[in-house]
């Protein structure tokens, strides 16, 4: 298993993240439901690609830009799972999952390229 990554139990990690994640990255770690995901490597690469975005900002104001982000794109989007896909972190976390060498060539506060 890889530094960092830490397997929880599937209902609290059903409770952190309102039952939609498999994986949440909570700086300095990132949690997964089980070893399955936490062998794979686009879902962990997902969650490298937040941990980044957390140190940016300081970490504490990461969590309320996303909260604030969500918020307001829950009030456009009118859905969850819309709301979610549209927040710039996440937007820029899955156009980026599946690169392995992103975090390497990625600019400082890049996530803004997708507000």
């Amino acid at each position: 298993m890889t530094k960092g990554i830490i397997v929880i139990k599937p209902k609290l990690l059903a409770f952190l993240s309102a039952n939609f994640a498999q994986a949440m990255a909570l700086y300095p770690f990132i949690l997964v439901k089980d070893e399955n995901c936490a062998c794979n490597t686009n879902l962990i690469n997902h969650e490298r690609i937040h941990l980044r975005q957390q140190i940016e900002m300081l970490i504490l104001p990461f969590y309320l830009v996303y909260a604030l982000e969500y918020l307001y794109r829950r009030l456009q989007k009118k859905n969850h799972y819309a709301a979610y896909r549209h927040i710039s972190f996440e937007r820029e976390a899955y156009a980026n999952e599946n690169n392995e060498n992103y975090l390497q060539s990625r600019r400082f506060w890049n996530f803004l390229k997708w507000t």
